[in-house]
């Protein structure tokens, strides 16, 4: 079975456009079609940025309750990892750098993000950075595979 940690611009985008890609993969993970792991620090980075941000308040419309919700229920949708071990400077943005730690600590085969810090990486200790589209594809012949 595939493994993979989504970051938390994935799950905004998953929150913000549920009928997307994110929130197809997020989907796939509550059918456990794949095994999702998370950290509190991606949960709350998610969290924070549904309530926090001006700009995302005020383009979709949605409540403080429902957002609390959708992240209480990624806690249920995923293995949380803890401890995450301390790594620095391997993004170039060394805010990404607990998603690697993440990764690293459940090791999981990929990191499913947009950002571009991260993608730069391609891979790291065997973890494979991949966009949405690419993972969705991944799925899907691990699954016609399973199937044959």
């Amino acid at each position: 079975m595939l493994s993979a940690v989504l970051d938390s611009s994935i799950l905004v985008s998953a929150f913000l456009t549920p009928r997307g890609l994110a929130a197809q993969l997020l989907a796939a993970a509550r059918q456990r079609e794949f095994s999702l792991s998370l950290s509190e620090q991606i949960i709350t980075e998610t969290q924070d940025v549904l309530l926090d941000q001006p700009h995302v308040r005020q383009r979709y419309s949605y409540t403080d309750e429902q957002a609390a919700r959708f992240c209480r229920a990624l806690r249920s949708a995923a293995s949380l990892v803890t401890p995450l071990p301390g790594i620095h400077g391997v993004v170039r943005d060394p805010n990404d750098d607990h998603v690697v730690a993440c990764a690293l600590a459940a090791s999981v085969g990929y990191l499913v993000t947009r950002d571009p810090d991260l993608l730069t990486l391609k891979v790291y200790q065997d973890v494979q950075m991949i966009t949405p589209e690419n993972f969705l594809r991944q799925l899907r012949e691990e699954s016609h595979r399973t199937k044959s």
